[in-house]
């Protein structure tokens, strides 16, 4: 694949400590560790309440929360783990 084109989110699932269980349309099926995000972004911080994190959407290449935090989806899709 090429490194700047990625795959779009099918499903997305909060996991235990802010870990996301991500089915790319690739039927890639991936971990992403938001942790360090979180801790070291400003832009995140609602993402420390378990509830709010959980409501985590596909949207196309990426993931959105309600009130617009993403991730980029080279960061999502290139620092992912394949499962």
């Amino acid at each position: 694949m090429d490194k700047y084109i990625t795959p779009d989110v099918l499903e997305v699932k909060a996991l235990d400590d802010y870990l996301l269980k991500i089915l790319f349309n690739t039927k890639e099926e991936k971990i992403f560790n938001m942790k360090n995000l979180i801790e070291n972004n400003k832009i995140y911080f609602r993402l420390k309440d378990k509830d709010y994190f959980n409501k985590v959407k596909p949207r196309g290449e990426t993931i959105e929360w309600e009130n617009g935090e993403d991730v980029s989806p080279e960061i999502l899709y290139y620092n992912s783990k394949s499962i």
